[in-house]
């Protein structure tokens, strides 16, 4: 505990992972349905997710927390080979104590970070049922399993928003507090957020009404960057981030935050020192290209006769938008662009960037120059009011 008026020993990370345990579906499907549901399947020394026609393995690089980097791999890996805490909530908050991550939040790893797997599937209504299972599993035994120290992010049937509202209604009244949505919908072949046909709206009406934050990570598309089909991996890897700023300049030249004035969206693991050049660039050519597109005129296909000549685009950015980070300095010496109420901190456990089990101190290392307050606010604060969570009382940890 420090001696101010802060704690600033403890961080709440909006962004981690969970690695569904085996009896997630299979406990809560109907025993007529259980065979075709998701279930871990062994055979030899191979394990793999089965569902439908799918049979899908564990990479590796998701679950490499207690390993050092020298021992990373995208190799598949079974359950006996993961540090328990990728799958069972009480290790998970062990590890959580040793690192000072009061609170978590975590994505789904076998349904995809919001759920495509079941958007994929054949058998929509058994989809569904497991879209349910998961966001129950999820609020009532991995959330539930530690009060104060999970933050329940859910799912949504993809392919129907009028049961995607239900979803968001039902798991809303069950104490959600996020909502998994995709980055760019496009690669999956369904419509995006500019859709004339307004396909989203409903689903984004009822989280704004539910107060439910939207959770877009980053290969929330299911692809992966790209910049050219010879790019190196670790180079398109390293390009990644510029898919989080295509998608918060879609979210800010969009009309949803002028008409859903309480929404908020989180940009999961999209890191943060790209933001302030984007705002200006984005400021630059809407001051300069508003006039003709407000009137209608078109270039090759694009804009708008509806352009509005009255955006402020970083007060949208202020009111809507939030940055999550796990490491970036350069982020951090831009925090006056960006804004202190707009930054959250994430650790990323237990995928291959993860800073555990060193969250506290890798954090705390970037922002120690800031105002106490403004750590505060980034460490915990922020996620704390933007998701309207109450944390845990903070243990005791190991040596303090």
């Amino acid at each position: 505990m420090t001696s101010t008026e802060y704690d600033l020993d403890w961080l709440i990370s909006v962004d981690d992972h969970v690695l569904e345990p085996p009896n997630v579906w299979q406990d809560r499907i109907a025993a007529n349905d259980r065979d075709r549901a998701p279930k871990l399947v062994r055979d030899g020394d191979a394990e793999t997710w089965v569902y439908e026609n799918r049979s899908v393995p564990t990479n590796g690089l998701s679950a490499v927390v207690g390993k050092s980097a020298e021992e990373f791999s995208p190799e598949a890996v079974t359950y006996a080979e993961m540090r328990p805490g990728c799958y069972d909530a009480a290790a998970r908050v062990e590890d959580m104590n040793e690192a000072g991550i009061l609170a978590s939040l975590s994505f789904p790893s076998f349904p995809r970070f919001c759920g495509q797997i079941f958007y994929e599937a054949q058998d929509k209504d058994l989809a569904l049922r497991c879209v349910q299972a998961y966001n129950d599993w999820m609020i009532d035994e991995w959330c539930g399993s530690a009060p104060g120290r999970f933050i329940p992010l859910v799912i949504m049937p993809l392919w129907d928003t009028t049961l995607a509202v239900t979803e968001i209604e039902r798991t809303a009244a069950k104490g959600a507090r996020g909502l998994a949505f995709s980055e760019n919908f496009e690669p999956l072949g369904l419509p995006t957020i500019n859709d004339p046909n307004r396909y989203w709206d409903p689903v984004l009406q009822a989280a704004s009404d539910n107060e439910l934050v939207v959770c877009m990570h980053v290969g929330s598309s299911s692809t992966l960057p790209n910049i050219a089909s010879d790019a190196p991996f670790m180079a398109n890897l390293a390009w990644g981030a510029t898919r989080t700023s295509g998608t918060m300049l879609q979210w800010l030249f969009s009309d949803h935050f002028a008409k859903l004035p309480n929404l908020k969206i989180a940009l999961s693991e999209g890191n943060i020192g790209w933001i302030p050049y984007f705002l200006e660039r984005a400021e630059q050519v809407y001051n300069k290209q508003r006039f003709w597109a407000a009137r209608g005129v078109t270039y090759e296909g694009h804009a708008a006769s509806d352009v509005p000549m009255d955006i402020d685009l970083r007060q949208r950015f202020r009111d809507h938008v939030f940055g999550c980070f796990i490491e970036d300095e350069s982020g951090i010496a831009a925090i006056d662009v960006i804004g202190e109420n707009n930054i959250m901190i994430e650790t990323d456990y237990p995928h291959s960037d993860s800073t555990w089990p060193n969250c506290i101190e890798v954090a705390k290392k970037q922002i120690a120059h800031l105002p106490e307050a403004t750590q505060y606010k980034i460490l915990r604060g922020n996620a704390e009011k933007l998701f309207r969570f109450t944390p845990a009382v903070p243990p005791t940890r190991a040596g303090a």
